[in-house]
């Protein structure tokens, strides 16, 4: 088989199809990422893929190349993994990239095979792009079309590849489906569930899971500005919701909010795709979900200079620049914004991150990345929990207290032990908890 695109989701699924005993050749227009590829290096932070990538380099199961004439005349399956970006001044996906995938491939494809669509892609794409691949296709061969889109989460993307909850298949025929059931034979043998449906049930369900998630993370962080305003604990109130099977714990951490580069954009596209559909009333809250989420980023700013006043020439020290642990991607990290509105604000910021420095310096170059903690709180006003590694969790407050200036703390991600900080004479809030005003 053959991956097109060797991204964030491309190059998972390329190493993880070699994993299931397949033949793979990863596919890229990039020459730097492709050669960077062979040598087994990964350009973004992922647990246990560089192990993966490097096993099928040395078997010969993975290799990777920038010829779409090679991979039309060798594989049997195409999958096409290429990103969709938001456009550049509108909140609609930018279909660029999988057009151009999907039209290079029916023109290079040279004998019967089946296209196979893991993007990202507002609900009608892939009808569309089957239309397309009819027109383009050589008409002596036969090229069967579906769409299985993925659910991966940053730091899990190799457990959820080899093991993942669903698989869902939007398929053109019978005949399609079967192959991809042989695909994924051995999740199917552990009785993965399997949905057949058609494109744009297939194209919807991812959308739909991720309007459904920041939905219901936003509405935790809504009743956390309720709880900040009349004193009560919004973990308690998540912990007592969440025992509702109906409603269920997870998801319900009320926090600085969700970032990352696929639920806000996933959730702008949606908007984009069901207006053009002439149905703007339909998913009007979800412009509610986005404005909650971006208030989160405010309420830090402002928890801040509450606690030590006007933050020009102010230390603050912020630990976390990705949007979640375990991950490297500052792509709408509130970590990485909120650390820039400090600094928009006069406060001189020091950033440290396990994983992401290099990425968030590429993105807000002016910011002073650190390379511990401890460094980055030295002096330190303020600090702030923005992203919540276990290194940060594990943070010892009597310890943490010999370097600071000040012991002033906000748990933007609501995880630390507050007691425990109190009690070694820290100043410490946290978001959903009252905040009374210092000044």
């Amino acid at each position: 088989m053959s991956v097109i695109g060797t991204g964030y989701l491309g190059a998972t699924h390329a190493a993880c199809m070699a994993e299931l005993g397949f033949e793979v050749i990863g596919l890229d227009i990039d020459q730097d990422k492709i050669d960077s590829l062979t040598r087994g290096e990964l350009p973004f932070h992922e647990p246990g893929l560089p192990e993966l990538l490097r096993k099928h380099i040395a078997t010969g199961r993975l290799r990777f190349t920038t010829s779409y004439e090679e991979i039309g005349g060798w594989a049997d399956v195409h999958f096409i993994g290429v990103g969709t970006p938001q456009k550049a001044g509108d909140i609609a996906a930018d279909l660029t990239f999988v057009d151009a995938a999907t039209r290079s491939l029916a023109e290079n494809i040279s004998k019967d095979a089946f296209i196979v669509g893991k993007s990202t892609v507002p609900v009608g794409t892939a009808r569309r792009l089957s239309k397309m691949i009819a027109e383009i296709k050589n008409p002596d061969i036969s090229i069967g079309f579906a769409w299985n889109p993925e659910f991966l989460r940053e730091g899990f993307a190799v457990e959820d590849t080899l093991t993942p909850d669903r698989l869902v298949v939007g398929a053109d025929s019978a005949v399609t489906e079967k192959v991809l059931r042989e695909v994924y034979a051995r999740a199917l043998a552990v009785d993965t569930p399997f949905i057949s449906t058609d494109f744009e049930t297939a194209e919807l369900v991812k959308v739909a899971a991720n309007a459904f998630l920041a939905t219901k993370i936003s509405f935790i962080n809504a009743f956390s500005e309720v709880t900040e305003t009349v004193g009560g604990d919004i973990r308690t109130l998540a912990d007592a919701i969440g025992f509702d099977v109906r409603i269920g714990r997870r998801f319900l951490n009320a926090g600085v909010g969700f970032g990352g580069g696929c639920l806000p954009k996933d959730i702008r596209a949606l908007q984009a795709r069901i207006s053009e559909l002439g149905l703007e009333r339909t998913m009007r809250f979800l412009s509610e979900v986005d404005e909650i989420n971006l208030r989160r980023r405010d309420r830090v700013v402002y928890l801040a200079e509450d606690m030590i006043g006007p933050l020009a020439g102010k230390k603050i020290a912020v630990l976390g620049a990705a949007f979640k642990p375990n991950s490297d991607d500052v792509r709408d990290s509130p970590a990485l914004d909120v650390a820039a509105r400090l600094f928009n604000s006069g406060a001189d910021v020091n950033v440290y991150d396990p994983k992401a420095n290099a990425n968030a310096a590429k993105r807000f170059p002016r910011l002073k990345y650190v390379d511990s903690a401890f460094e980055a709180a030295t002096q330190a006003d303020l600090v702030i929990l923005l992203t919540e590694w276990s290194e940060f969790r594990a943070l010892v407050p009597t310890e943490l207290a010999t370097v600071v200036a000040n012991r002033n703390f906000i748990d933007g991600r609501n995880v630390m032990p507050i007691d425990e900080w109190e009690h070694a004479g820290w100043n410490i809030t946290a978001l959903g908890r009252k905040f009374e005003s210092k000044n």
